[in-house]
C-alpha cells in the first residue's frame, strides 16, 4: 500500500476509536447539546419577548426573536461541542496513550486526524438536535433547498475549522484542567457579535470589536440563508475566516504535536 492509503488507514482506525468513544461515553454528547439548549430556551421565553419587540419586523415579539437568535444559537453549539475536543486531546496527551501509538507503525498524522474527524461528526450531530428544538420552539426558516444545503456547507466549515483550533489549544494547554478552560473564549465570542443583538444597538467600542470578530459576518451569513435574506459580503468574510482559522489551527496542531513527538 502506498503512504497515503496506510495514512488514511489508519486515521480510519483513529476516527473509529473516537466514535466508540463518544458512543461509551454520551454524557459527553448530551452535555455538549445541553447548554445551547438551555440558552435558546432562556433568550426566547424569558427575554424574547422584550428584545424581539425592539427588533421588529412584521410580528415582532418572541416569534421574531426565535429566528432572529437561532443561528447564534447553532454557533454556540459549534464552540460548546469544539470545546470538548480541547479536553480529548489534553486526556490523550497526559494519560500516555499518544506515547503508546508513536511506539506503532502508524501515521503520526493519523492521531489528530481521528479527533478531528470525529469531533466534526459529533458537532454535526449537536447541530441537527439544537435546531430540531428550535423548530420546536417557534422557529420558522424560509429557506430554499439551495439555501439549505449552502448552510450546511458553511456549519461544516466552521465545525473543521474551530475543531483544529481546539485541537493545537488542547495541545498547547499541557493539562486536562487547562484544556477545560482554555476554549472558553469561543463560547463568549457569539455573545459579542451580532447574534443575540444588533450591533448598532452597542456602543461605540464594543460595537466596533463585535462588527469586525469573525462570528458577526458568520452568523449574518447563517441568518440569510436561514430566512432567504441577501447575505451580501458576509458571505465572503465567513468563508475566509473559515479558512483562515482551519490554517491557523492546523499549522498550530503539527507544530505542537510534532514538538512533542521530538521530546
Amino acid at each position: 500500500m502506498s503512504t497515503a492509503a496506510l495514512a488514511l488507514t489508519d486515521s480510519a482506525t483513529m476516527l473509529r476509536r473516537n466514535l466508540k468513544r463518544m458512543v461509551r461515553y454520551p454524557s459527553m454528547t448530551l452535555t455538549l447539546i445541553g447548554m445551547p439548549v438551555v440558552f435558546l430556551l432562556l433568550f426566547v421565553y424569558v427575554f424574547g419577548g422584550t428584545l424581539g419587540a425592539g427588533i421588529g419586523g412584521p410580528s415582532g415579539g418572541r416569534a421574531e426573536y426565535v429566528d432572529y437568535v437561532t443561528p447564534a444559537i447553532l454557533l454556540m453549539t459549534i464552540t460548546s461541542a469544539v470545546q470538548g475536543t480541547s479536553v480529548s486531546v489534553a486526556m490523550d496527551m497526559t494519560e500516555g496513550i499518544v506515547d503508546r501509538f508513536r511506539t506503532m507503525s502508524i501515521a503520526r498524522t493519523s492521531v489528530l486526524t481521528g479527533h478531528v474527524v470525529g469531533s466534526v461528526v459529533q458537532t454535526v450531530l449537536a447541530i441537527t438536535a439544537v435546531l430540531g428544538v428550535a423548530l420546536l420552539v417557534g422557529f420558522r426558516p424560509s429557506a430554499g433547498v439551495g439555501g439549505w444545503f449552502l448552510l450546511a456547507g458553511v456549519l461544516v466549515l466552521m465545525s473543521f475549522a474551530l475543531v483544529w483550533l481546539a485541537v493545537a489549544l488542547g495541545l498547547a494547554s499541557g493539562t486536562v484542567e487547562g484544556a477545560s478552560n482554555v476554549g472558553l473564549p469561543l463560547v463568549l465570542l457569539p455573545f459579542l457579535g451580532s447574534g443575540f443583538v444588533p450591533t448598532d444597538s452597542m456602543p461605540t467600542a464594543l460595537r466596533w470589536f463585535a462588527e469586525y470578530q469573525p462570528f458577526t459576518p458568520l452568523t449574518e451569513t447563517l441568518r440569510g440563508l436561514l430566512m432567504g435574506t441577501p447575505v451580501g459580503n458576509n458571505g465572503v468574510l465567513a468563508l475566509g475566516w473559515g479558512l483562515l482559522i482551519a490554517l491557523v489551527g492546523y499549522l498550530w496542531s503539527k507544530k505542537l504535536f510534532n514538538r512533542e513527538s521530538t521530546r
